[in-house]
């Protein structure tokens, strides 16, 4: 089979390195792909969003499989497209995607099937008095919400009511965040452990991966600013059996029955990004493709061959896939990034240091280029996931694999946090 997958990003480079393992793949071919893809697969000069020409190189080169792993092809109708073409591909329609692509669908969306979430009000885009009056009233913290897409920083979570009023004006304000902001989700601020679970979805049944947790904040400790998330590791030890059960009968099956009964059967990955509440797991977001840098870790876990499952998603077979039994070892990915990130950032600093790893981290490519004189530079806010994977033994091995990593590999400005698995750390002591 021939397979394109579809993206830039850290996700897609995973998703390329665990496709690349089967046997059944003729051909791999990622569009538009970065360096460290392109060590592994053939790339197109396609740009993500470019829909049309997506479509033809699929049907001119024959393409088996389409993998999206961006969310905003997913948003624009990109399966719909290949559906009408007669050509495969992994991820939801756009209907189904709005469970991402508004936040405001998918709170109410959760409310009508009995999903357990945050309480929540939404406010449109000429109710931002409104929003002003109820912040006034609301228990603190508090989180706001940009309802449409925005990179995974459109959350906000604020401790006092000056600072609610002040991301308020933010997340309006459309040179911050565009018509991703025109509506704003207030809610309740949830406490626990965070964790996130990928279900591999034909519509109708699922096989969930191992549970992962991200770190969102761009500072040790979770402090300093949202980002699109500067490390994850896995399994989770906060995801108990007895939790993945909970998890998968009051969200998981709730959600896929749900999307049937309203006419947008979701296959694809859909990700739960939860909060493990005194009260059970409720829902902070749903995703409708593979976190980053969650792939990262839970990708090099899964055993099976993951274009095998993949296709069976997609031809409603996801029945006769077994599902994996929790992994022996664990896996650590730690987000190297640009000095700034999330905010303003350079980039072109020269990357050294990658020749000196060993065999078992993988460094997984964010944002990156390759220089006409052969020189590797930084091309992006997040630019290396070093990753490193142990089949056995302790996660402390596998976090201090990860760390001896990131210490060979220098760029000017790097940031990364010291942080990151270290929660699983604790719920090992306890």
């Amino acid at each position: 089979m021939n397979v394109l997958v579809v993206g830039s990003g850290g996700r897609e480079h995973a998703l390329v390195w665990k496709l690349k393992q089967s046997a059944r793949i003729e051909r791999l071919v990622c569009a538009p792909g970065n360096p460290g893809i392109a060590t592994l697969a053939e790339t197109a000069p396609i740009a993500a969003g470019d829909t049309r020409g997506l479509l033809e190189f699929a049907r001119v080169n024959k393409m088996g499989l389409t993998v999206i792993g961006p969310e905003q092809p997913l948003a624009a109708g990109i399966a719909d497209e290949f559906q009408k073409a007669g050509l495969r591909l992994f991820g939801p329609s756009r209907r189904a995607a709005e469970i991402e692509w508004s936040k405001s669908f998918a709170k109410e969306f959760m409310r009508r099937h009995g999903i357990p979430s945050a309480a929540f009000r939404i406010f449109g885009a000429r109710q931002k008095a409104d929003a002003v009056a109820y912040l006034a009233t609301c228990p603190l913290p508090v989180v706001l919400k940009a309802a449409g897409l925005a990179a995974g920083k459109g959350v906000i979570v604020c401790a006092t009511a000056d600072e609610a009023q002040q991301a308020l004006a933010h997340l309006t304000d459309n040179a911050a965040f565009g018509s991703a902001g025109e509506t704003i989700v207030v809610e309740e601020f949830l406490e626990g452990e965070e964790a996130s679970v990928f279900a591999i979805c034909d519509g109708y049944q699922f096989i969930t991966l191992a549970p992962a947790q991200d770190h969102k904040r761009a500072l040790d400790g979770d402090q300093g600013m949202n980002t699109g998330g500067m490390g994850a590791y896995a399994p989770a030890p906060v995801v108990s059996p007895s939790v993945m059960a909970q998890i998968k009968k009051n969200i998981l099956e709730p959600a896929i029955r749900g999307m049937e009964s309203e006419g947008r059967l979701y296959r694809g990955c859909l990700y739960a990004g939860l909060m493990l509440t005194p009260a059970g797991p409720r829902v902070i977001e749903f995703n409708c493709r593979f976190g980053d840098p969650e792939t990262q870790v839970v990708l090099p876990l899964y055993e099976g061959d993951l274009l095998e499952l993949l296709v069976a998603a997609c031809d409603g077979m996801v029945g006769r896939i077994e599902q994996p039994s929790p992994p022996a070892g664990s896996a650590v990915c730690v987000v190297m990034a640009s000095e700034g990130y999330p905010e303003a950032y350079e980039t072109g600093k020269t990357i050294e240091g990658l020749g000196l790893l060993t065999d078992e981290t993988i460094v997984f490519h964010a944002g990156t280029r390759r220089q006409p004189d052969g020189s590797l530079v930084t091309a992006g806010g997040r630019v290396l996931g070093v990753t490193a994977v142990r089949g056995e033994g302790p996660i402390a091995a596998t976090i201090d694999a990860a760390y001896a990593a990131v210490d060979k590999i220098t760029f000017d400005g790097m940031h990364f946090r010291r942080d990151i698995a270290r929660r699983a750390l604790n719920a090992t002591a306890g």
